[in-house]
């Protein structure tokens, strides 16, 4: 305790902007305001009309001053922070947070909220869309009963509260029938989020419980134990490091499937759609109309990319897969990655934290990662292949 206090003693003026910006970004969520609270009656609609009607979302409440807190984030001296490197990790953190309160300023409003993801999550390349069809090329695998749907959300509730004794940190969950996946965290509030009225299968009870618990809660976990703040808030885009250490932790555990990773293609697939100019009903054609997705899928996956006014976040998760695979066979540390919601792009800066006593290491960590169960050859020639 002794060392800690010295540590904030001796950089007094860094853990005071890193306090302010921890005030400032509790309000800035992003995931908390881009799932629409009508999906169930406008997937109705859609089907309905026969896959032609362009559903018409509706959003929660925006509880700030987009303009004010902007400001209130600019006004921080960071020329009090001595050293260079971690004076320009807080320059791009406010930047990035700034990026996020103009995506949450604008969402609902088509083409502005569209640019402010293009900055916030940037656009699949060619290379990113080439590597999605090369996975669809490959046959889909037979189907055993633990893919089966059958557990109720309730059911699911039960598997996560015990897979979670394995970690020593409250497990909050709440049912709710507004999101656009089965389930998410919510790191602001250290819950996670399920989806009412879906039932689950074996395989996704695990997948999920690796992916949330495993990851997403474990990092946000280990972020509020930092001695900075900005391990609990987030680092500079730091979504794809995050999805593809929990997609990897689905792999790891044994938990992936090659249906699950074609529907990581599908999502790189749907926000090139959106790129390209296509509405809703387009993307979801060509998701369900010539790849023959089922339509529940399919629309799910359209949502999650046209949502807000075209959300382009979920070409990360197979890009991100990709670095932290090749991360890992390279030898690398992946509790380095635990520690917070870090990039893997800042770990020099990282190991720098560490050094300097203004970082500590995981307090948690995923046992996917002590021990590769995966034994799906397929998965691994893919993942390898990949450009």
């Amino acid at each position: 305790m002794q060392m800690i206090d010295n540590v904030v003693e001796k950089y007094a003026d860094l853990f005071d902007i890193d306090s302010n910006l921890d005030r400032l970004v509790q309000r800035i969520e992003l995931l908390s305001y881009i799932n629409p609270n009508n999906i169930e009656q406008e997937k109705r609609r859609f089907f309905a009309s026969k896959y032609t009607e362009t559903p018409e979302f509706h959003y929660p409440k925006v509880k700030f001053d987009a303009y004010k807190l902007q400001r209130l984030f600019f006004s921080q001296r960071l020329e009090r922070i001595e050293d260079e490197e971690i004076r320009q990790l807080y320059e791009d953190i406010i930047y990035y947070y700034s990026g996020m309160i103009e995506c949450i300023d604008t969402i609902g409003q088509g083409k502005r909220f569209y640019y402010n993801s293009l900055r916030s999550y940037g656009t699949p390349t060619e290379r990113d869309v080439e590597n999605a069809k090369f996975i669809l090329h490959f046959a889909d695998e037979p189907l055993g009963k633990e893919m089966i749907p059958a557990f109720s959300a309730q059911e699911a509730k039960q598997y996560f509260e015990e897979f979670a004794k394995r970690y020593n940190f409250k497990l909050n969950i709440k049912l709710s029938t507004k999101l656009a996946a089965e389930a998410m965290v919510s790191n602001s509030t250290q819950t996670l989020l399920l989806k009412k009225n879906v039932l689950f299968s074996e395989n996704q009870l695990k997948t999920l419980a690796y992916h949330e618990i495993g990851v997403h809660l474990v990092t946000t976990y280990n972020g509020m134990a930092q001695p900075l703040k900005v391990f609990s808030n987030g680092f500079p885009k730091n979504v794809e490091t995050q999805e593809g250490l929990a997609v990897f932790s689905e792999y790891m555990s044994g938990a992936l499937t090659l249906k699950r990773l074609k529907e990581l293609a599908y999502r790189v697939l749907a926000v090139d759609s959106l790129l390209k100019g296509n509405s809703f009903a387009a993307t979801f054609d060509l998701i369900h109309g010539q790849y023959k997705l089922n339509r529940d899928d399919a629309f799910t996956i359209t949502l999650r990319v046209h949502r807000g006014g075209g959300f382009t976040k979920d070409q990360l998760y197979l890009t991100g897969l990709k670095k932290v695979y090749d991360y890992y066979h390279a030898g690398e540390d992946l509790s380095l990655l635990l520690m917070g919601k870090v990039n893997i792009e800042y770990k020099p800066l990282i190991e720098k934290l560490l050094k300097l006593g203004l970082a500590k290491d995981s307090l948690y960590f995923n046992d996917a990662f002590s021990q590769n169960n995966n034994q799906n050859k397929t998965l691994d020639f893919i993942l390898r292949n990949l450009k």
